[in-house]
């Protein structure tokens, strides 16, 4: 059963592969306009909870239930990969997947196209209906380039724009699919400590102005406590904990997972965590 401010609620969520237990009986909650992060150090299954989250794979056990666009609670299981988005539930890639030969507003359009009313036909003879719709759209693509700060650029190509607007771009289309739940992959790839800064204060802009929950799954471990409301950790595919920053800094458990048991090791790799 889910709470009434929980946007994703997931129970027992188990799958292998070959035998091997890439996640094994994991369950963590995600509340309505909640930025949280899902870390564990490389292999520990952190790609696969996702990838079964938007049934990219199907898990041999768990429950995931969704707050879906109409407020209804649906258990993304019984979808299929293409329905998962239609639900309100959108997700980014390591890598900016962007058409660089089309303008960053066409870009962005791409991502609204799948609300249309109209039909094929209506669209390529742009009939009355598909005009209509085409016309509202890219007001509201304007718009989310307004607000993210890059809608003077909107009819340069995204070919040779910087890393940093291609990564805002990519946002942008997200928000055209009107998310509940943005699942963010290492959004801060490839980016410097500036842009990594900047990518903070979106995110939260994201949240706040969009009225959405995002689920951080990242690397870079500033980040990830700089902006995360609360935090799951993982290793192995299993539960670790769950808390706030500092609870998640001061866990024996966490700590022993990224650092080792050594006190040498401890000093060597302290940033990873801190």
């Amino acid at each position: 059963m889910m709470l009434e401010n929980e946007m994703l609620s997931i129970e027992g969520l188990s799958i292998a592969f070959g035998g091997l237990k890439a996640v094994d009986n994991l369950s963590f909650s995600i509340k309505e306009r909640e930025i949280f992060g899902l870390i564990g150090p490389n292999g520990a299954g952190k790609t696969t909870v996702f990838n079964c989250i938007t049934q990219f794979y199907k898990p041999n056990a768990g429950s995931l239930l969704f707050r879906d666009r109409n407020g209804e609670v649906t258990e993304l299981t019984k979808h299929k990969v293409h329905e998962i988005i239609k639900l309100g539930l959108v997700r980014t890639f390591q890598n900016v997947e962007l058409i660089r030969e089309l303008s960053l507003i066409d870009n962005v359009l791409v991502g609204g196209h799948i609300d249309f009313k109209s039909t094929v036909f209506e669209q390529a003879l742009k009939l009355p209906r598909a005009v209509k719709e085409e016309k509202a759209l890219r007001k509201e693509a304007e718009d989310i380039l307004r607000r993210l700060g890059i809608y003077e650029r909107k009819d340069m190509i995204a070919f040779g724009q910087p890393y940093g607007i291609l990564k805002k771009v990519e946002f942008a289309r997200t928000l055209m699919c009107r998310p509940k739940l943005i699942i963010l992959d290492e959004p801060a790839a490839g980016l410097n400590d500036v842009e990594t800064l900047q990518l903070a204060q979106m995110i939260r802009q994201i949240r706040d102005e969009f009225q959405c929950s995002i689920l951080l799954v990242e690397h870079d471990m500033r980040l990830v406590m700089d902006v995360c409301d609360r935090i799951c950790a993982i290793n192995f595919g299993q539960f670790l904990a769950i808390g706030s920053a500092k609870e998640i800094q001061r866990n024996p458990a966490v700590q022993l997972a990224y650092l080792g048991s050594s006190e040498d090791e401890e000093h060597e790799k302290d940033s990873t965590v801190h």
